[in-house]
């Protein structure tokens, strides 16, 4: 018998208990559409904080000053004083793997605007801070090197310090209180969101890192440096670069514990991605004890139908049919319910994905390479669920068919 032959047998056979293999195949679509479903989030998940973290600058790093201890607390980065502009004229001159740095210095403080306050972060940066933080304007411009040299008193705002000042009202040209010093709004920020770890990027105001120094700080140190590599593929080799670099130039023995730590964001990157893999596999692995269970439902339903039919496997015999004939006629049936219930089921999938997403704004994606291994997985598991069941069949005397009643 050709394999169209055995294909209409088993399509007839089907068809007569329309029902029956219907519920067989639901096993098989709940499963595909769990799995579907939970891949699609846990990729989405992984792209928006990659993406999120893109948006901080992926060949971004941060050389941040040491920390001090007392009595065995340790106060964190940025608690001693220890780097200083000089540190970072040197990475720019003589780090190859260094494309742009920006000396910074930081405060949390109070900022007025008329009737209305707000308590935020303020950087002092240099005028390569927007390039390093790929960083554009709304509105208005970036303070000059001339306003860093003179220490002027220009302000750039982000976005949610406009809102909460400002409200509808233009800001660039009105003057805001910073520690009660009088500053000039120059620029709007575009807005950049909420970064990947829970922050908000846009509640800060930039100010030129020798006005924060004097004026704000009140010290000549920084608090951090911006330092960005030439290309991603030279974040290693510019944080190895910086770390020596500033050993060198703090005197620190190769015993000495440093006192800067240097963070880069590919390691943020690096980490989130193995994560979020982590995850999208658990998901799914949890998903997929469902196809297991429609997996076992098909053999089950198949071992029924051998025992149902063994009366017509026997004529079939008899009439010629080879146990070729009669293994491949079920196992074909078993891969058109697991195929059928494979295609149902990443309909149902990709549909449930994006309801659910819709309704609690959950970020999803559909991959192509998810979609095709779905169908292949669900193939796969009614030639295995399908294999034992027809085997039994094939295994069938013709006599003892022929007599069953």
């Amino acid at each position: 018998m050709d394999i169209r032959a055995t294909l209409r047998v088993s399509l007839r056979s089907l068809e007569r208990h329309k029902l029956r293999s219907f519920l067989t195949m639901l096993g098989i679509v709940i499963g595909i559409a769990a799995v579907v479903a939970s891949v699609s989030f846990g990729e989405g998940a992984s792209n928006m904080v990659q993406a999120q973290i893109a948006n901080m600058g992926t060949n971004l790093l941060y050389a941040f000053a040491g920390s001090t201890s007392h009595g065995g607390v340790r106060q964190g980065w940025g608690s001693v004083s220890t780097l200083r502009v000089e540190d970072s004229q040197a990475i720019a001159r003589e780090c190859s793997a260094v494309a742009l740095v920006s000396a910074g210095a930081e405060i949390g403080a109070q900022v007025v605007y008329g009737d209305e306050n707000w308590f935020t972060e303020v950087n002092g940066v240099d005028v390569t801070f927007p390039m390093i933080r790929n960083w554009p304007m709304a509105s208005g411009a970036f303070f000059s090197q001339e306003d860093v040299r003179r220490a002027a008193n220009v302000a750039l705002v982000g976005q949610t310090v406009v809102e909460m000042l400002f409200g509808s009202e233009d800001p660039v040209g009105k003057t805001i209180r910073v520690k009660n010093i009088p500053f000039r709004v120059i620029g709007v920020l575009a807005p950049k969101g909420q970064a990947a770890f829970g922050f908000d990027q846009d509640d800060r105001i930039e100010v030129p890192y020798t006005t924060a120094q004097k004026k704000l700080v009140g010290n000549v140190y920084l608090q951090f440096i911006a330092i960005s590599a030439i290309d991603r593929g030279a974040v290693t080799l510019a944080r190895d670069q910086v770390e020596r670099l500033l050993r060198e130039r703090h005197h620190l023995r190769p015993d000495e514990e440093a006192d800067f730590s240097v963070r880069a964001m590919t390691d943020a990157a690096d980490a989130a991605a193995a994560a979020g893999a982590v995850m999208t596999l658990l998901l799914a692995g949890v998903a997929s004890i469902s196809l297991l269970v429609g997996g076992i439902g098909i053999m089950n339903i198949m071992l029924v139908s051998v025992t149902e039919r063994t009366h017509e496997i026997g004529i079939r015999m008899a009439t010629g049919a080879t146990d070729s004939d009669i293994r491949s006629q079920f196992i074909i049936e078993a891969v058109i319910l697991s195929m059928l219930g494979g295609l149902l089921g990443i309909v149902a999938g990709v549909a449930l994905s994006g309801t659910v997403a819709k309704l609690f704004g959950w970020p999803r994606l559909i991959s192509p390479m998810a979609l095709t291994t779905a169908v292949v997985f669900s193939t796969a598991i009614g030639i295995f669920f399908g294999y034992y069941p027809a085997g039994k069949a094939a295994e069938l005397d013709p006599i003892e068919a022929l007599r069953y009643e």
